[in-house]
């Protein structure tokens, strides 16, 4: 079987940033030792019933796992080494925020065993990170940059683009300084604005224009040229990488491969007994954390996928990536064939329009990027 991705979540933040959906929960206090317990209690409970897999990547994220004790940390991908056969060179990342006070932890991380780590930076604009809720200014950001190169062997951050108001000229400024600073990946990722947040109610309320499709279109072409100058092209819609240097965790989720999620709110999809499973656990973290004391896991749903749900779940995350879908692969993880998933009249009009490539490969152009959910839309069945 191919390597196993692990996600741990950590759903606590020191405040809720106006854009985010995520489930990320604030805390006056956090009692560490407890969801510690309850992590490693859920991590054992799921090893137990995979089986000894080989584990490819770990992945703290969340809310902000740079808030957690870095002896849990320790203690986490202590346990996964154990449960599992870790690679030689499995990759270990955990997200932090580049305050200050999460930037002087950098280097307790690392002994704890993370191998990479990736920096919410979200922007090098100290009115843009007012705007976006952020508790770091630029200069935080760039000190925490330049910090975590020496420390990490591998190093990635966050920005944010098609924010209200910003120019293209902006931008490639802001995007240049950031090629700069960079170590080898990137991600850049357009604002939305989701349903829920702070910024969905504020434009409601008149208080929130989005910034214009053609703006925005040229932002993203801006940013293709920009960072193709600097062979950290797109491997995959939002993420850079110089060749190599791609994050092995991700590529796991665009690929379909299998992955388990452990903590409030995580979503997996494993492999158990040769059905395909896919596991929620219960959002909130204090029931997640009762419901692991009561039974050694907070799994609130889990169902196995059906071959349509797979085709079409495989579909939408490998049409993201530049290197596209493989037709034999595609076929062994979901049970269908590509002409069984794919609308074969609509296919052929992609192609045709040059949103399509499929030769070896079925993969998205530039031009199908764009505008790729409105053309998964059209040829998925």
């Amino acid at each position: 079987m191919e390597p196993l991705a692990l996600y741990i979540h950590w759903p606590f933040c020191l405040a809720k940033c106006p854009y985010c959906d995520f489930n990320s929960h604030v805390r006056e206090r956090i009692d560490q030792a407890r969801f510690a317990a309850a992590l490693r209690a859920e991590l054992a409970w799921e090893a137990a019933r995979l089986g000894r897999r080989r584990l490819g990547s770990i992945f703290f994220g969340g809310g902000t796992p740079s808030l957690m004790a870095p002896d849990t940390v320790a203690a986490l991908i202590a346990d996964a080494r154990q449960h599992f056969d870790a690679a030689e060179d499995c990759e270990i990342t955990l997200e932090a925020n580049p305050t200050s006070v999460e930037a002087g932890r950098l280097r307790a991380f690392r002994a704890a065993g993370v191998n990479r780590v990736s920096l919410g930076v979200q922007s090098l604009d100290d009115t843009v990170l007012r705007f976006l809720g952020r508790r770091h200014d630029a200069g935080e950001a760039r000190a925490a940059l330049a910090l975590a190169r020496e420390i990490f062997p591998r190093l990635s951050f966050d920005l944010i683009t098609a924010r209200p108001g910003q120019t293209v000229a902006a931008w490639r400024a802001e995007l240049r300084e950031a090629l700069a600073l960079a170590n080898d990946h990137l991600s850049l990722y357009q604002l939305t604005i989701e349903p829920g947040t702070a910024f969905e109610a504020m434009r409601r309320r008149g208080e929130l224009t989005e910034l214009d499709e053609n703006t925005a279109v040229a932002i993203y072409d801006a940013t293709a040229e920009e960072t193709a100058r600097r062979s950290m092209a797109a491997y995959e819609i939002s993420n850079h990488a110089r060749p190599g240097a791609e994050s092995r965790h991700n590529l796991a989720y665009w690929r379909y491969e299998d992955y388990a999620g452990i903590g409030p709110g995580a979503h997996g999809r494993v492999s158990v007994g040769g059905t395909l499973l896919a596991t929620r656990r219960h959002r909130a973290p204090e029931p997640w954390a009762e419901l692991v004391e009561r039974q050694g896991h907070g799994t609130t749903d889990q169902n196995a996928v059906a071959p349509e749900e797979r085709a079409r779940e495989a579909l939408l995350m490998g049409l993201r990536l530049a290197e596209g879908i493989d037709p034999m692969r595609f076929a062994a993880r979901t049970g269908m064939t590509l002409a069984e998933a794919l609308d074969d009249t609509m296919l052929h009009a992609a192609i045709d329009e040059g949103y399509i490539q499929f030769d070896a490969t079925l993969r998205a152009t530039e031009e199908g990027r764009r505008r790729l959910d409105a053309l998964l839309g059209a040829i998925v069945r």
